[in-house]
């Protein structure tokens, strides 16, 4: 009896035993892959210390010209703005300033999984420019930084100029988007989704980083290099893919929160999406999220999808030169007076 006992006890332990075992090859390969990462995509630019931490930067263009900020969406960092539209606008004459978000590319998680939350990384990003002596600043935000540059125009008004919300994810989503299949909900608990970007998660990104770099550019193609001019595999980094996930999950109750502010703003505003946008789709977002802010422009841009500021840099370019004179053209009767 004790024979079969023990035999019974030796079968269940071996699914655990092989869990470990995979954990524990998925940290050694995560450790690997952080570190070779790190070494391949140094720092491109320079740091900005602020309270309890500091946040890296990606800067371009003359340092008198007119500050403008561009925030990166999800799964990414400063150089897929700057190399989007930034450099433009720096042979343009402005003062381009591309920062990681909190717990992406080179900067700090300040706060943690608070940092989840837009108005955290706002108060962050308004603090940065403070100590830079920058603002007020035109700011940029794409896909989940729309959010991103909505909070800091509502909170820190002051160092806002004006917006432009390409692509943006803004508007509250209905209940039905928010339903996860089980697997998911388990994974995204806490202890769980730390256990995993630290172990198996790395790898698994790793393996899927060139399909989601196609996809994300549908309907359009992939443009050449891409991943390697972006640094797109700094997401792959455990901490980052944690910063991801934690960003990605918290966003909805972000948005249902600041939502019903929209229609305090008086900041002008141009909203701009692609019409063919399989991600975040314009009908959903771009153009419910222009009706909401008072004197919003809206732009959309016909059979364009996601990455607008790649497939239609050009064009994207132009429309933000535009409005920037725009502004100041309005503004400049104010000052004179």
């Amino acid at each position: 009896m004790s024979r079969v006992a023990g035999l019974l006890l030796t079968l269940l332990a071996l699914p655990f035993a092989v869990l470990g075992l995979v954990l524990g090859l998925g940290a050694v390969a995560s450790l690997v892959i952080d570190l070779k990462i790190g070494a391949a995509n140094p720092p491109a630019g320079p740091f900005v210390e602020v309270a309890s931490g500091r946040l890296a930067t990606i800067q371009a263009g003359p340092a008198n010209g007119r500050p403008v900020v561009l925030l990166h969406g999800a799964s990414a960092n400063a150089s897929d703005p700057m190399e989007g539209i930034g450099r433009r606008l720096a042979a343009a004459g402005y003062r381009v300033i591309a920062f990681d978000r909190p717990g992406f590319g080179w900067s700090d998680r300040i706060d943690g999984g608070e940092a989840a939350a837009p108005a955290i990384q706002a108060r962050i990003i308004a603090e940065a420019l403070d100590r830079m002596g920058v603002g007020p600043a035109l700011v940029f935000g794409h896909s989940w930084a729309g959010a991103l540059a909505l909070a800091l125009a509502l909170d820190h008004p002051a160092q806002v100029s004006g917006l432009v919300l390409a692509a943006p994810v803004a508007m509250p989503m209905p209940s039905r988007m928010l339903v996860l299949p089980w697997y998911w909900r388990l994974a995204i608990k806490p202890p769980v989704a730390w256990l995993l970007s630290r172990t198996i998660g790395p790898p698994a990104a790793q393996y899927f980083l060139p399909e989601t770099a196609k996809r994300v550019f549908l309907p359009q193609t992939e443009t050449p290099g891409y991943p390697e001019l972006v640094r797109a595999s700094l997401v792959l980094r455990p901490g980052t893919l944690l910063a991801n996930v934690q960003d990605l999950v918290g966003l909805p109750a972000a948005l249902a929160a600041q939502g019903p502010r929209y229609g305090d703003l008086r900041v002008p505003t141009l909203v701009i999406s692609g019409d063919a946008d399989p991600i975040v789709r314009s009908e959903s977002q771009a153009v419910p999220l222009a009706k909401a802010i008072p004197g919003a422009r809206l732009v959309l841009l016909p059979g364009i999808g996601h990455m607008l500021h790649f497939v239609a840099a050009e064009r994207v370019t132009d429309e933000i030169v535009r409005f920037a004179s725009e502004q100041r053209r309005e503004a400049a009767p104010l000052l004179k007076d």
